[in-house]
């Protein structure tokens, strides 16, 4: 109990001291913000949603496309919400725009050729899939002006609708075959990745560069002549991370609640356990790092460099879904990888608690492993 006491008393005076740094602040409270803000926006483009919502669609039909036009519109209406252009103030804004030629129908009745344009701002998964869409809509328009001509028969409106008449001799039954799993994309993505990562970052900067400090100054050293015992010491600066690497957690949890609207689902209490447990994790890997560094620039470059390529490769940036599988094989390798495949089961997929009970493991047995080793190697000068 002894060695508890001074443990707890140890971690709270190094997680204060910890907090009066500017640095540990601006990266705890104001650059997750930043990071949600700019990540959310920029993975908003990597995947589809099924929420059922029809993205707009801005198309600018000219007087004299004719009926062949119309019908190219309508045919965009199962996909998108269409929106024409003479009905706006600034067409030039949208996010999505078709432009459809002059002297559409007639161009086309007279055999020549003709090109819709679609104008996107932004690429990625959404931008390709908008393309079939369309291309879909086009083609849809000159399958029904086969049939009329495959009757010797000109191709009017009148004969139009008497191909939307005919009955359908082949149809399409669609039925589900399990749960869609929609790739998180936006801030479903980046709070819970920045989260994530920021966290791996500051146990590996902050957290290890106060070791090489305080080892620099002495006063390891005078823990070390304390009555302090060695457990306690290494409990304790391993519960000021802790401490620190929670505080982050939580701030960013309510963020991205407050500010994101991001949802955390209804299984709370399993997404604390994953956070904890990956927390405890970070917390021993900067213990370690601050025993294995020399100077504290050694510290800052490997830490700074080996979270962000944790962070790259475990799905922190982006994704994970998006990358070769090979790469999303090596993520579950990782414990930023392991951490956000737990966190999107149990908020995105809505997985239950069992799903994430094999995570939950190899995360506390890593940071069991790690710890004694930090805790072994613990160097007080």
């Amino acid at each position: 109990m002894r060695s508890v006491r001074q443990a707890w008393t140890l971690a709270r005076s190094d997680l204060r001291y910890l907090l009066r740094q500017r640095e540990t602040l601006v990266w705890t409270f104001v650059m997750p913000i930043v990071f949600f803000f700019f990540i959310g926006n920029i993975t908003g483009g990597f995947g589809g949603s099924s929420s059922g919502v029809l993205s707009a669609v801005l198309v600018d039909v000219p007087e004299s496309a004719g009926f062949l036009g119309d019908r190219f519109v309508d045919n965009l209406g199962r996909d998108f919400r269409v929106v024409r252009a003479d009905t706006v103030s600034n067409p030039e804004a949208w996010r999505r725009r078709i432009l459809i030629p002059e002297n559409f129908t007639a161009t086309i009745l007279a055999g020549e050729s003709d090109t819709l344009s679609f104008l996107r701002n932004g690429t990625g998964l959404n931008s390709e899939y908008d393309g079939i869409r369309i291309q879909r809509a086009a083609y849809t328009v000159l399958a029904d002006m086969i049939v009329p001509l495959s009757r010797d028969e000109e191709v009017s409106p009148a004969t139009l609708a008497r191909v939307d008449s005919l009955p359908r001799n082949l149809t399409l039954q669609i039925s589900k075959a399990g749960v869609q799993r929609d790739i998180p994309v936006g801030f479903s993505q980046a709070v819970p990745g920045t989260m994530v990562m920021f966290t791996l970052l500051i146990m590996l900067s902050s957290g290890a560069i106060l070791l090489v400090i305080e080892r620099r100054e002495g006063l390891l050293r005078r823990l070390a002549v304390s009555p302090m015992s060695r457990a306690a010491v290494v409990g304790g600066k391993w519960g000021a991370r802790l401490g620190l690497g929670m505080i982050q957690i939580s701030f960013a949890m309510l963020i991205g609640a407050v500010l994101f609207k991001m949802d955390w689902g209804s299984n709370i209490p399993m997404l604390v356990v994953v956070l904890v447990v990956y927390a405890s994790l970070c917390a021993s890997l900067g213990i370690l790092l601050g025993n294995l560094a020399r100077t504290e620039n050694q510290a800052v470059a490997v830490g700074i460099i080996a979270s962000n390529v944790l962070a790259a490769l475990g799905g922190c940036w982006w994704p994970i879904e998006i990358v070769p599988r090979w790469m999303q094989q090596l993520a579950l390798f990782l414990p930023t990888g392991i951490t956000m495949d737990a966190l999107h089961r149990l908020v995105t997929f809505g997985d239950p608690s069992s799903a994430v009970l094999g995570h939950v493991a190899v995360l506390a047995g890593a940071t069991v492993v790690v710890g004694a080793v930090s805790a072994r190697i613990f160097r007080y000068q």
